[in-house]
């Protein structure tokens, strides 16, 4: 996909990214599929989630009027977010409960991103610099490759606490994942 870029573009394509996979979801074949594909939403999910939290949130409470408010809004998105993706990952997609579960987290997850897309990314560019937006880019992807890949919804969400503990939390994660080789795309 199109990643690269400032911020607002690199965010864009993982949401991008999301909505083809609720878009596979909806047509994957059988239980294993599904499983697979909600193993790799879950991943981009809560990768991208911790991304924001780590950068792009302090930088909303620094750069925008009102932005407290709109960042522990978007924390409390990413909250419940993350309570439903943890849901999802002990559930049996083969159970009816599987798909509706689905439902209501793509509801909420396509009201965040459309939150995001049509209000805060304009509001962001018109009160940063293409210097910031471009450096926060380069944040949000190297926090990318060291987050966690699997939901932690007792895990601290804003600096500092989430900067030191997310790493660990996300090389233990990916040894997870090696192991039972939750994430591979076949």
């Amino acid at each position: 996909m199109g990643h690269g870029g400032d911020v607002v573009r690199e965010l864009t394509a993982d949401h991008d990214e999301v909505k083809e996979f609720f878009g596979r979801l909806e047509t994957a074949a059988d239980a294993d599929e599904r499983r697979r594909i909600a193993d790799q939403l879950t991943i981009e999910l809560v990768r991208h989630s911790v991304a924001e939290e780590q950068y792009l949130y302090p930088a909303v409470r620094e750069h925008l009027d009102g932005g407290d408010l709109i960042a522990d809004k978007e924390i409390a998105d990413h909250g419940r977010v993350e309570e439903m993706l943890k849901e999802l990952e002990a559930m049996d997609p083969g159970e009816a409960r599987f798909a509706g579960c689905v439902d209501a987290l793509r509801t909420e997850v396509l009201a965040h991103i459309r939150d995001e897309e049509e209000n805060l990314f304009p509001t962001l560019r018109h009160n940063c610099s293409q210097e910031t937006l471009d450096e926060l880019g380069d944040r949000i992807r190297r926090a990318k490759k060291t987050a966690p890949t699997r939901p932690h919804p007792g895990s601290p969400s804003t600096p500092p606490a989430n900067k030191i503990l997310a790493p660990g939390l996300g090389m233990v994660d990916r040894v997870r994942d090696f192991v039972t080789g939750r994430g591979r795309s076949d």
